[in-house]
């Protein structure tokens, strides 16, 4: 038995850091789904052993200790007492641009051994999904949403805004560890979560535009002045707003419409890789 499972990319519209709890920091941010996934394929075993194969974006020597998705795997193995899988993944999720693409995975390996083996309730998901990174357990379901603590926390928004994006993203990944070390000596930077969740109610993109933020863009940008170099070039086009996601590297325009969005792409010159997106709310 195999089943196939579409995992999807996140974009941070909002991020504030609200705290430092048992060593971490915590946050407060709006995400949503973007319509770029991995695609997983998974492979019933009859033994309780896992193998994994993985395939674009330079992820092919990843080494199997340092792969969530594997992890995921065998925590869902212990928990339940099921067999084993195969499990084979295509990137297509840019590694190393504050997408949550090891996230994504790892979800969508606990969804797949779900399916595979049918166990394991939403709330048994989300307790394993949460041990294995702040927002691994958000990107089980995805959609829009709000994020607390280290990002365990997921309140669900029942919003339908479509928004049309489009992302830069820089050949260098910005270190999460390092950007989060370089936010405390930095300058302070808040966003507006309650007033971009407004907006969005209301309809109103151009007030999301300027509810946009991320408190860890000021780090992001010391580390790697291409992210600074990025927003720069998306700002040029006269979007509703320009934000990074994630600790970066990666920046995004939001645009009001999909030809203005389409537009600004036909129009890039710049030297990174550009790529449409949308927001996506996964189905089941």
């Amino acid at each position: 038995m195999a089943v196939n499972v579409k995992t999807y990319a996140k974009l941070n519209f909002t991020l504030d850091i609200t705290g430092v709890r048992d060593g971490f920091h915590t946050l407060d941010s709006l995400v949503c789904t973007v319509d770029l996934f991995d695609l997983i394929k998974l492979t019933k075993r009859k033994d309780g052993r896992v193998s994994i194969e993985m395939h674009g974006m330079g992820t092919e020597t990843l080494p199997y200790e340092m792969n969530n998705a594997a992890k995921a795997a065998e925590r869902y193995i212990e928990c339940f007492g099921t067999g084993g899988a195969d499990i084979k993944i295509y990137k297509n999720i840019p590694v190393g641009g504050g997408l949550g693409g090891s996230s994504a995975d790892a979800a969508g390996v606990l969804r797949g051994m779900a399916m595979l083996y049918g166990k394991g309730s939403a709330a048994e998901l989300k307790a394993l999904a949460d041990g294995l990174g702040s927002d691994t357990g958000y990107m089980l379901e995805g959609g829009w949403a709000r994020l607390n603590g280290r990002g365990e926390q997921v309140k669900k928004l029942y919003l339908s805004a479509i928004l049309y994006i489009l992302l830069l993203l820089p050949a260098t990944a910005v270190s999460t560890a390092e950007c989060y070390k370089t936010y405390d000596l930095s300058p302070e930077l808040r966003a507006d979560t309650d007033g971009a969740i407004a907006a969005l109610s209301a309809g109103d993109i151009y007030s999301l535009g300027k509810s946009l933020g991320n408190a860890l863009y000021p780090a992001a940008i010391e580390l790697n002045e291409e992210v600074s170099a990025a927003y720069e070039e998306l700002s040029g086009f006269a979007p509703c707003g320009v934000n990074m996601t994630g600790s970066g590297s990666a920046v995004f325009a939001v645009f009001e419409t999909r030809e203005l969005r389409d537009w600004a792409m036909s129009r890039y010159r710049g030297k990174f890789r550009c790529i449409p997106l949308k927001t996506y709310i996964p189905r089941g």
